[in-house]
C-alpha cells in the first residue's frame, strides 16, 4: 500500500516515472474496460489514450475509493463520452411488447463451458447502445435512472435496451453451446 501512496504522490507532482509505473500497473487491465464498451479495439486504443491523458493531466485522485476503482471510473466515463461523440448510443425506444423473450439457457453447468473471454466477446460484439446499458447496469452496478442520466435517454429506453442486451447474449450463448455440443 505504502506503494501505491507513493505513487499517487508522484502522479501528483507529475513525475513521468510514476505515471509510466500507473500506465504499467493498469493499461491492460484498462484496456479491457475500453473494449468491454466499445466493441472496438482500436477505439479502446483511443479511449485508453484519451482518459489516461485526463488522469494525468488533471490527477485529481482523492482517495475516496481506491485507486483502480478511481481510474475505472475515468476509464468508463471517457467510453461513455466517446460513444456519445460518436452517436453511437441508440435512444430508440422499444415497447414492452416489442421485446423478445429471453431464450431459455442451459443449466449453469453447461454454462461455466463458456470461458470468461468468449462471454467478453459477446457483450463486445453487442450493438453500442445495449452493449453500453448492459456494461452500467452488469459491471458498474448503475441503476437505470443513474444510466439514463449518464447516457442522456429516457429510463425505459435503459431498461429496454437491458432486456435486449439480455436476450441477444442469451441467444449468441445458446447458439455457441449448441456448436459446442456437435462437435
Amino acid at each position: 500500500m505504502e506503494n501505491e501512496i507513493e505513487l499517487i504522490k508522484g502522479c501528483r507532482a507529475g513525475d513521468n516515472s510514476a505515471r509510466k509505473q500507473l500506465y504499467t500497473l493498469y493499461s491492460n487491465k484498462m484496456l479491457a474496460v475500453c473494449y468491454r464498451y466499445t466493441g472496438d479495439m482500436d477505439a479502446a486504443h483511443d479511449v485508453l489514450h484519451d482518459a489516461f491523458i485526463k488522469i494525468f493531466t488533471g490527477f485529481n485522485f482523492r482517495g475516496e475509493a481506491s485507486l483502480g476503482t478511481w481510474i475505472t471510473k475515468v476509464m468508463v466515463s471517457q467510453a461513455v463520452d466517446y460513444l456519445r461523440k460518436q452517436k453511437r448510443i441508440s435512444q430508440t425506444i422499444v415497447y414492452e411488447e416489442q421485446l423478445p423473450d429471453v431464450p431459455e439457457l442451459p443449466d449453469k453447468d453447461d454454462g461455466s463451458r463458456i470461458s470468461e473471454e468468449q462471454l467478453l466477446t459477446f457483450v463486445a460484439e453487442l450493438p453500442a447502445g445495449c452493449r453500453t446499458v448492459f456494461n452500467l447496469f452488469v459491471f458498474e452496478d448503475k441503476s437505470h435512472k443513474e444510466i439514463a442520466g449518464m447516457l442522456h435517454i429516457k429510463e425505459h429506453s435503459s431498461t429496454s435496451q437491458l432486456h435486449r442486451a439480455k436476450c441477444l447474449l442469451a441467444k449468441r450463448i445458446k447458439g455457441y453451446l449448441d456448436h459446442e455440443e456437435r462437435k
